[in-house]
């Protein structure tokens, strides 16, 4: 049963398959298969979050799986998933 404490979404591209990345606060060190942030080992804090997404969207905001990229993806639209603590 999940936590108000668990997170789903990806805190620096707002990406979500259901995975959790963090359960009752801890992080799983899942990476995600969108931005390749692992929960747990990098960006833990804000300045570190917005850092890291700024990296990635300069760069292109290329899928770290690419194979897994939705045919309809759309950048934009999955950031506004980013939790706003996050933002």
């Amino acid at each position: 049963m999940r936590s108000v404490e668990d997170e789903d979404v990806c805190r620096v591209c707002g990406y979500t398959d259901g995975s959790l990345f963090f359960e009752d606060t801890w992080p799983t060190h899942i990476i995600c298969s969108c931005c390749g942030w692992e929960s747990g080992t990098q960006a833990l804090g804000l300045e570190g979050t917005r850092e890291y997404r700024g990296y990635w969207t300069g760069q292109g905001a290329e899928w770290s799986s690419r194979r897994e990229r939705p045919k309809d993806w759309d950048l934009l639209k999955q950031l506004r998933n980013i939790p706003p603590d996050w933002r």
